[in-house]
Order: structure tokens, then C-alpha cells, then sequence
């Protein structure tokens, strides 16, 4: 009987220590391969901090280097008076055509935010979004960067 715990009890230590050994080489994988072309994947929270008297909002001063840093769009300018129209695009309901339409008979751009599933859907309305001259966002961190995908335009 001693012999059996025995055993059991090396068994049940070599599986935790492969166990270990295993969970710690994933994490390297992730972390090389989600850290493409340098940039960094460390997770940045993101928010704004609401100002009063209808001035613009406060990104934060790591959102706002990130943003500068790789060219991104936050806040519009605010000497203009300007309106910015925004889509959630996290699946097709069959209207975007009509609104890509609608837009451009009025020389309107806008900016849509889309997912990896409506890209791998309705990629003929994301390119449509591109060529118009729309701009074609992320909707969530994850979405898009988790398919290693690309979007450019044609």
C-alpha cells in the first residue's frame, strides 16, 4: 500500500511540474506572437474623463502618446463645428449598403467600427467602406488583432 501512495504521489508531482512547464511556454507563445512588428500588446485601459462646459473630454496622458504615437483619431478638432457619425458593425442587419449609399449621395464620411466576424462576412462592404474614403475602425481591441488581420486599401 505505502508503495502505491508512493507512486501516486510522484505521479502527481511530474504532472503538476509538466503542467507548469506547459502553461509557462503558452504565455511565451502568446506574448511573442501578439507582439507584432514591435508594437507593444501591453493592455492600456481605455476611457474618458468627462469635462464640463462642453469642452473636449480627457483621454489621459498614455492614451493620448499612444494616439499620437501611432497617428490615431480620438477627439475631433475643436474650433471646427463639426459632426462625426460612428457604426457599430458587429454583424450585417442588411442595411449597410443603403447607408454607404446614402452617405456618399451626400458626400458624407463616417467612420465604422467593425469585428473579425462582419470583416470575414461582409468584407465586400468593408471595402466598399475603404474605397469610399470612410474610415474602418476596430470595435473591440481584440476583434481584429486576434486574426492577425490587415486592413488596407485596395
Amino acid at each position: 500500500m505505502k508503495k502505491y501512495i508512493y507512486l501516486l504521489g510522484i505521479v502527481i508531482v511530474v504532472v503538476f511540474t509538466i503542467s507548469i512547464v506547459n502553461n509557462n511556454l503558452i504565455q511565451k507563445t502568446i506574448q511573442t506572437s501578439s507582439n507584432v512588428g514591435g508594437i507593444s500588446n501591453k493592455k492600456i485601459e481605455w476611457g474618458i474623463k468627462r469635462s464640463k462646459e462642453h469642452e473636449q473630454p480627457d483621454v489621459g496622458n498614455e492614451n493620448k502618446q499612444v494616439l499620437e504615437k501611432y497617428d490615431g483619431i480620438c477627439l475631433g478638432n475643436s474650433e471646427k463645428k463639426e459632426v462625426v457619425i460612428t457604426f457599430d458593425e458587429g454583424y450585417e442587419a442588411g442595411y449597410t449598403g443603403q447607408i454607404l449609399d446614402v452617405l456618399k449621395e451626400n458626400g458624407v464620411t463616417a467612420t465604422f467600427f467593425i469585428t473579425s466576424h462582419y470583416l470575414n462576412t461582409a468584407s465586400d462592404l468593408v471595402e466598399r467602406m475603404i474605397n469610399e474614403g470612410h474610415i474602418v475602425g476596430n470595435h473591440t481591441p481584440k476583434s481584429l488583432m486576434s486574426d492577425n488581420l490587415k486592413l488596407e486599401k485596395v
